[in-house]
């Protein structure tokens, strides 16, 4: 679900497919493999370094014991969403009242998916806290990281006695020796935004079968899922580049006629947040109920359905919108809802409040959309696997989702990038800056060798397209064979031989011997396939390839783009900083220990902070600058990295509200003459910023402005870690 960014957990258990139960909780990327004996676990778990896409194997130990010396396993845990999780006040509230509700005896309890243990020690207060042959609750949790605080979270409640915490998958859970019996009671959050995407259905699947009494009792009770069929540019530019760019007229075709099937997004449902985007849809039909999914009985791995839906206004659908509603208790009066707000809710639902861990899903309709008219009707095909909710939309008889099948033939090949980037290339903004920098980078250099370091897909065909003298070699780091393939694929309708361009196949140590001082063009959008995700300054991954491959650039070439800027913005983020802020008591339970391990901010002990993490700041919630935006430090990349970089700044608070936070980002200087920039700031939706949070709100009044002195270090040599500290001035 995540995009390969940071620290992924997965473990590998031979022959066992892996099921985790919070992939999307989990942003950074790594895989992780456990090894046991008879006295302690450990799991060694692999790291990928984002500025040179190499991984390290670091080593999780089940004995390691609080205050030992810092490791580089710390902070494994700060950068999920279980602290936003924890924060949702509404969720934990309805678990709490169905758990409750439920439990009314003494009676066997398996939580899957533990957590931090709070389902689980909400099942045994509701057996009266003592757990002995009849009452006991079994609290399965798979990834050793989380095992290890959920001890301290029990220990700190006083729950070590009354819950028998086992660290394995749900489905390597056996009666007889993991658990005396089969359980009474299934308590359990193994749901993602689409629902399904953590493994929900083999997970119940394999309780049923394996690990629950007949007809057992469940929390939640039943899930349902929602659809509605809408218009809205925004979502149509993240995947119609097509029609996009037949708007532009550059030259280039990433999608030329003929070769629609070359290029696009996944089928699959996106998450969102689109009520941040509210104004810019239009609503074509009411909601649909589509799937029904009761967890006190053993799921179809497979279902489908078929639904006529009247149009209520006319227009193009160009996305379906999705989420799901939650029946926590079997007498229908304990809910949970990811609706948008426009969606009416009942009274036992109420208003949702922001939050990160659970939002609604976008699913795109290919091509420029299904165009309908008032009171007509079109049909709905719903069907799902284990782990997906997937949507078919026909018009009468024909199906308008399929992809236009290439006259030509281009086989298994398909480039597939996030909606995100689709947009991207598809901006005539965008296109014209990275034009116009290209062709002046290219003025004077009639037969250049032009090398482009990323995974850029638009940069090789303009280069190509602006000189047609000019040869370009391609790394494609992460697209590898994919972006070769597609590119020579193309050529033809771009109006190039595939002489021109060359993919590099044999990485940088190789360039260099082949091509010394022979490069007039080092270029980069920068873009990185894998790290859209991640930090906006991740992407300096092309100064470090950039230093690495000076030796292979002429005396008189050009680097671009000419110098990356960090720059930042004081930002009234409410709903962000609830979501992130530590925890104390939760439904009475202390979990005060676990806010420097998720990466709260806030009350945390002298010398702990939160960490930077990437969002789209348009869907966080209410937001407001509250200063003006400020550079933080500078790259050059006409020059090799030398050593670290720092920068310091005073920012001026100039609007009355609350600071909670920086927004950091990236501008992307193009040209020595610094008259192409490239920004990605909170103004720009298709980019994450970097947010960090402060350690306390800032109160800015209109008697006076207030003022931050930020301080930074960067070491682009290194792994990349952003330093970032304020002081109150």
């Amino acid at each position: 679900m995540s995009p390969p960014l940071s620290l992924l957990p997965k473990t590998f258990i031979p022959f066992l497919p892996f099921r985790s139960r919070s992939l999307t909780r989990l942003r950074p990327v790594v895989s992780a493999r456990t090894m046991s004996s008879q006295s302690s676990q450990r799991v060694f778990q692999l790291r990928q370094d984002p500025l040179t896409g190499t991984s390290e194997w670091i080593i999780i130990d089940e004995n390691d014991q609080a205050g030992a010396p810092v490791t580089s396993t710390d902070g494994l845990l700060a950068t999920t969403s279980y602290l936003d999780m924890l924060n949702d006040s509404r969720r934990n509230r309805a678990y709490r009242l169905a758990i409750e509700k439920t439990i009314t005896e003494p009676c066997h309890v398996l939580d899957i998916g533990a957590g931090t243990g709070l389902l689980s020690m909400m099942a045994a207060r509701a057996m009266g806290g003592t757990c002995d042959s009849k009452g006991m609750v079994t609290a399965c949790e798979s990834y050793l990281p989380m095992v290890k605080l959920m001890r301290k979270v029990l220990h700190k409640n006083g729950m070590t006695k009354n819950i028998n915490l086992i660290n394995k998958r749900s489905d390597e859970l056996k009666v007889g020796s993991d658990i005396a019996s089969r359980a009474d009671v299934l308590v359990s959050e193994i749901l993602d935004s689409e629902l399904l995407g953590e493994g929900l259905i083999p997970s119940l699947q394999h309780a049923h079968d394996m690990l629950l009494v007949d007809n057992p009792k469940t929390v939640p009770y039943r899930a349902t899922t929602y659809c509605q069929l809408v218009e809205s540019t925004f979502l149509c530019n993240m995947h119609d580049l097509q029609s996009n760019e037949a708007r532009i007229s550059d030259g280039v075709r990433l999608v030329p006629p003929g070769l629609e099937s070359l290029f696009g997004i996944k089928s699959q449902q996106y998450s969102m947040h689109v009520d941040a985007i509210e104004k810019e849809i239009k609503l074509l039909s009411e909601p649909v109920k589509i799937f029904e999914f009761d967890f006190w009985k053993r799921p179809e791995s497979n279902g489908e359905l078929d639904v006529h839906i009247e149009a209520m206004n006319e227009g193009s659908v160009h996305a379906i919108i999705s989420w799901w509603v939650l029946q926590l208790d079997s007498e229908g009066t304990i809910f949970y809802s990811t609706a948008p707000r426009w969606i009416d809710s009942n009274s036992e639902i109420g208003v949702r409040d922001w939050c990160d861990h659970w939002k609604q899903c976008v699913w795109f309709t290919p091509g420029a959309g299904v165009s309908i008219s008032k009171g007509e009707k079109v049909h709905l095909h719903a069907s799902h696997t284990c782990t997906n909710i997937l949507y078919n939309l026909k018009k009468t008889q024909n199906l308008t989702h399929e992809m236009t099948h290439s006259p030509l033939s281009t086989g298994d090949l398909q480039i597939t990038l996030p909606p995100e980037r689709v947009a991207i290339y598809g901006d005539s903004i965008y296109r014209q800056s990275i034009f116009e920098a290209t062709r002046n980078a290219l003025q004077g250099k009639s037969h250049a060798q032009c090398l482009v370091i990323d995974d850029s897909l638009l940069l090789p065909l303009t280069a190509l397209h602006i000189s047609n003298g000019s040869r370009v070699i391609s790394m494609s780091p992460g697209l590898q064979e994919n972006a070769a393939r597609y590119l020579e694929t193309i050529a033809d309708s771009n109006g190039f031989s595939k002489d021109r361009l060359e993919y590099f196949r044999e990485g940088k140590a190789k360039l260099v011997e082949a091509y010394p001082s022979k490069i007039d063009l080092l270029i980069g959008e920068p873009y990185y396939y894998g790290l859209e995700s991640g930090l906006p300054w991740q992407n300096l991954r092309f100064w470090k390839d950039r230093t690495l491959l000076d030796s292979v650039l002429s005396e008189d070439a050009v680097v671009m783009p000419y110098k990356g800027i960090l720059r930042g913005c004081a930002m009234y983020l409410p709903d962000l900083w609830k979501s992130r802020c530590c925890l104390g008591n939760i439904e009475g339970f202390d979990h005060a220990l676990v806010n420097t391990t998720l990466g709260g901010c806030g009350d945390l002990p002298s010398g702990k902070d939160s960490p930077c993490l990437p969002f789209f700041i348009w869907q966080c919630g209410e937001k407001t600058k509250l200063s003006k935006e400020f550079t933080v430090m500078e790259f050059d990349f006409s020059k090799p990295i030398t050593g670290p970089c720092s920068g310091e700044v005073q920012i001026e608070l100039i609007k009355p509200g609350v600071c909670h936070g920086i927004a950091l980002w990236m501008d992307w200087v193009m040209d020595k003459e610094n008259s192409i920039v490239i920004s990605t700031g909170p103004d720009e939706r298709y980019w994450k910023q970097g947010v960090k949070l402060l350690g306390k709100p800032v109160t800015v009044t209109s008697e006076g402005p207030s003022s931050l002195r930020i301080q930074a270090s960067l070491d682009p040599s290194s792994n990349g870690e952003l330093i970032i500290t304020h002081t109150l001035c």
